[in-house]
């Protein structure tokens, strides 16, 4: 029997360049419709201004105010011993200091941030119990290394407010506001004194009425809440039954009872006296010499388009703004959107240069505008589309994956410019033949010569990026974005040489005169 014969790749790129010449109406609509999808894609993906370079981690705090010594052994040897089993947590590390615990667990690459938090938990759950009285466990926000986005500071003009109060405005006010904004994980305040009532006693008052600190402390635990009751009902109507001991000021803690003897209650306020402080004014930070501030810092939440969130904010903030006491206004002192906009700044005005300087070079050497235009427009076209596959895996626009894009567009470049020149060189000999048949099959068959070389070359160079998609870690972090635009690009920018070229070359190119140079360009 015969064996069928084995069709060449060439003939089938052939055949999608006959089709693309007879159905240019139809090439355009679907290249229309990709370029449609790649501005929404453009305009949708996250940017920001580096990739997160940072593992999948959880991080678990606690407090207590005890030696390292003591929390390593009861509050931190615990929690990792808990965590080590957990599924899919390739290390945990913990770091014990003076009141403070710090347990980071670092899961395999991959893995979801929620679902890592879950399975935290769901261990973190029973090894709770175990802690000693007193500690206070909580889970981290949900952000990475780069949560970072956007830093602002409380400024005093007028000199009339403390940092004490600057600081309970952003706990109490400002904070609230700002983690309402979708996509912010967390507002960390930094600087100022959190307001505090201070017990000052005098330890020989102490000593004669034979109390102890731990009788003050005890008295002021126990005396500073609201008790319940029941309800009283009186001709119809109920009235609840309550004890008042929530305090409200420093006079209110002064009358709590330590003691009484002989009827005679002994309060606070007699072995000693109740101050609110800290109120200092002095010491913390100064912005540009305009008066003490207290900052806010922005985290916000993994896998977020960092540009929305910071502008989300900004916007948050002057809305808030009138609110603030006189005096007292708002100030960005870091913001990472103006690193972000740079750089897409950057490569918005690379592109152009390059389309630019390549329509030029195509008009000086083949002495044709529309021949200068199709490169304008191809180059474009495919960095649109490729937009589209990086919305799909959740790429973000950064530094990395848009000098992707941008070193793809020089190979691209190469790919127009043969089949420029080429489909040129075939004219100019028709022309000088007699022009024998259509000027169409000549375009049709100059583009089918170098088409599938071009097409093939332009995959061959995203081919040898393959294996930037092999590295792991934080290599694998930073350099896989360059590997996939470049590679998206490449791919895209072939199927339009092969597509949409054809189509633009006979809606282009018509029957005239093609041997039009200068001789002294010709020379």
């Amino acid at each position: 029997l015969p064996r069928r014969r084995r069709r060449e790749p060439t003939s089938m790129i052939n055949r999608i360049i006959e089709f693309s010449a007879e159905n240019r109406l139809i090439v355009f609509i679907l290249v229309a419709a990709g370029i449609l999808g790649g501005w929404w894609s453009m305009m949708n993906v996250p940017l920001d201004a580096l990739p997160d370079l940072s593992d999948t981690q959880v991080i678990v705090y606690s407090r207590w105010d005890r030696s390292p010594d003591i929390i390593e052994d009861q509050v931190t040897y615990p929690i990792v011993t808990s965590l080590l089993g957990a599924p899919g947590v390739r290390t945990v590390r913990g770091f014990s200091d003076f009141g403070y615990s710090y347990v980071y667990i670092i899961f395999e690459e991959g893995t979801d941030i929620y679902w890592a938090r879950s399975r935290t938990l769901e261990y973190l759950s029973g090894v709770l119990q175990r802690l000693p009285q007193g500690v206070k466990t909580e889970l981290g926000p949900d952000a990475t290394g780069l949560g970072w986005v956007y830093q602002y500071a409380l400024v005093d003009t007028s000199g009339r407010h403390s940092l004490a109060e600057l600081r309970s405005l952003q706990d109490w006010y400002l904070r609230y506001h700002l983690q309402a904004v979708p996509g912010v994980s967390e507002v960390a305040p930094l600087g100022g004194f959190v307001r505090q009532y201070q017990v000052v006693v005098d330890p020989n008052r102490l000593r004669a009425y034979n109390l102890s600190i731990t009788q003050v402390v005890n008295a002021v635990r126990t005396g500073n809440e609201d008790v319940g009751g029941r309800l009283v009902e009186f001709s119809g109507a109920e009235y609840m039954v309550r004890g008042r001991g929530y305090a409200q000021s420093t006079g209110d803690i002064e009358k709590i009872v330590l003691r009484a003897e002989g009827g005679v209650p002994v309060r606070i306020g007699d072995v000693g006296k109740v101050v609110l402080g800290p109120d200092m004014r002095r010491g913390i930070a100064e912005l540009d010499g305009t008066g003490e501030v207290v900052s806010g810092i922005v985290v916000m939440r993994q896998d977020e388009n960092a540009l929305k969130v910071i502008e989300r904010v900004k916007e948050k903030l002057r809305e808030i703004e009138p609110g603030l006491p006189a005096g007292v206004k708002v100030e960005g002192i870091y913001d990472r959107s103006e690193l972000i906009l740079a750089s897409i700044d950057n490569l918005r005005s690379t592109l152009l240069e390059e389309m630019i300087i390549v329509s030029l070079i195509i008009f000086l050497f083949l002495w044709h505008m529309p021949s200068a235009i199709i490169p304008t427009i191809t180059i474009p076209a495919a960095i649109l589309i490729s937009f589209i596959p990086m919305y799909a895996m959740g790429i973000t626009a950064n530094i990395m994956s848009l000098g992707g894009i941008a070193i793809a567009v020089g190979a691209m470049v190469d790919a127009a410019i043969v089949v420029v020149e080429q489909t040129h060189k075939k004219l100019e000999e028709w022309d000088r033949g007699g022009r024998q048949g259509s000027y169409h099959r000549v375009v049709v068959d100059a583009v089918k010569e170098v088409g599938g070389p071009s097409f093939f070359a332009l995959l061959v160079i995203a081919v040898s990026f393959l294996p930037i998609l092999a590295l792991e870690a934080q290599e694998g972090r930073l350099f896989k974005p360059l590997a996939y635009t470049k590679n998206f690009a490449m791919i895209v920018a072939a199927v339009l040489a092969i597509t949409l070229d054809p189509a633009m070359r006979l809606l282009f190119t018509h029957a005239r005169n093609f041997d039009f140079r200068p001789r002294w360009l010709a020379r």
